[in-house]
């Protein structure tokens, strides 16, 4: 399929097209031009859940051909007519999205990678990464100027996709457990068979560092930050843990603190760096690993930053007892993550939704939180923020689910740092916390 027939497919479709008509003229054109053929093309596919997708691919593989076999999906296409504004402030948009997730998560669509929304005037690409889904552009607005050209970028991010998935945790408010929530996935994930890479980016602090006993970096990060032609994984120092009852170990690599680093100001850093620096840094690990964590620093200042701008989405540990961690959720999630999206442009990173990180609450304390909460939603609803999904992703009008995870025996864990062993390597009752954790947010 060539663009020059892609964009008279585009110029071919009615000022006020409906869905039938949008599908029937332009989406398997546009699933061609991405670079599937007829066969490895599937309409109205059963998500498994009682509804179908409009449309779903995947390359043959030998002789599974899917529109045969119909096994192991690659990309769902959710289709709209042109009377449906998908313009990204609309509430069309946000419902489209809502329906696009709800089919990536569907049983038939685990081994989906990749998911679209249009209705030929907007085109927005969203990756998959086990549950998490977040955006891989924008939602663009399609003509006959620029449909070969965003296309063509879709085309490459699809056949390229990164392997791993970069999280940031954050939280502008310190004491929150941001080095312990890290150290505990990195070492859950690596438990449960992923590739993980972690990074003390927090260098005044270097708790993560010194909490797995590993030696600081004297010089030798901030060089490769500084250098174009050194590798920043080539600063890493792995962490290992022996497994007693076989001959072997758990491993997971970890960037260190950097010594050179904590004292430097940040007018002296921006001069110097810029804020993709780390994202760009990190190109050749997002290939290697199938997780990347970024321990940040409790402010909006430049360690923090670039921390944001590399990841993909954004994990933000708070406390039902302190208010502040929850009022700075609430503000980073409306005033310091959009200020990096905008810079960034691909519609990344996004927020995931709050979890609390620390002591085991009682039914009255978390009512309490809950009073909290409900006016910080009802303050940000009035500054124009709904920051409601961030806090009660699973609430409906329907059905009122006020359930937030939660990481309690906080002492426990944190404790665990002075054998400098991660907890979920020493608690049974970590481990099962922090596999939870990892399950309600990242594995499907």
């Amino acid at each position: 399929m060539t663009t020059t027939s892609l964009r008279s497919a585009l110029q071919s479709l009615p000022e006020n097209a409906p869905e039938a008509v949008v599908d029937q003229h332009f989406s398997t054109q546009l699933l061609e031009a991405l670079g599937f053929q007829s066969q490895e093309i599937h309409p109205q596919y059963p998500t498994g859940d009682g509804k179908a997708v409009d449309k779903a691919a995947r390359k043959t593989i030998g002789d599974d051909i899917f529109i045969y076999t119909k096994s192991d999906p690659f990309l769902l296409l959710e289709l709209k007519g042109r009377d449906c504004n998908l313009s990204s402030d609309a509430a069309q948009y946000q419902k489209t999205v809502h329906q696009l997730k709800h089919y990536l998560l569907a049983p038939n669509c685990k081994t989906v990678q990749w998911g679209i929304i249009t209705n030929s005037c907007h085109i927005q690409l969203f990756r998959k990464h086990g549950k998490v889904i977040y955006p891989a552009t924008q939602c663009l607005s399609l003509d006959n100027e620029n449909i070969d050209e965003i296309v063509a970028s879709i085309r490459r991010k699809i056949e390229n996709p990164t392997k791993a998935l970069t999280i940031a945790v954050y939280n502008n408010k310190g004491g929150v457990g941001k080095t312990t929530t890290t150290v505990n996935l990195a070492a859950i994930l690596t438990f449960l068979g992923k590739r993980v890479l972690a990074i003390d980016f927090d260098p005044n602090q270097q708790d993560l560092t010194s909490s797995l006993g590993l030696p600081l970096s004297e010089g030798a990060v901030f060089e490769a930050l500084r250098e174009r032609s050194i590798e920043f994984i080539s600063t890493l120092c792995p962490y290992k843990f022996p497994l007693k009852k076989v001959d072997s170990e758990l491993r997971f690599d970890v960037i260190p603190a950097d010594e050179e680093l904590k004292d430097a100001s940040d007018d002296l850093l921006r001069k110097r760096l810029k804020r993709n620096l780390l994202h760009r840094k990190l190109e050749s690990a997002r290939q290697e690993y199938d997780y990347i964590l970024i321990d940040s620093p409790p402010n909006w200042r430049f360690f923090s930053q670039l921390a944001v701008y590399a990841a993909d989405v954004i994990l933000i540990p708070t406390k039902h007892n302190n208010l502040f961690s929850l009022e700075n959720a609430a503000m980073a999630i409306k005033k310091f993550f959009p200020e990096i999206q905008k810079e960034k442009a691909d519609g990344s990173p996004i927020p995931l939704p709050i979890f609390f990180n620390g002591e085991k609450i009682t039914q009255p304390q978390l009512a309490v939180a809950q009073k909290e909460i409900a006016n910080i939603l009802k303050i940000a609803k009035k500054e124009g923020f709904d920051l409601l999904p961030y806090f009660y992703p699973r609430y409906t009008n329907a059905r009122k689910d006020l359930h937030i995870p939660q990481v309690p025996s906080y002492a426990n864990i944190s404790g665990a740092a002075f054998s400098r062993t991660p907890a979920v390597y020493r608690y049974r009752t970590a481990h099962e916390y922090y596999k939870s954790l990892a399950k309600e947010y990242f594995l499907q």
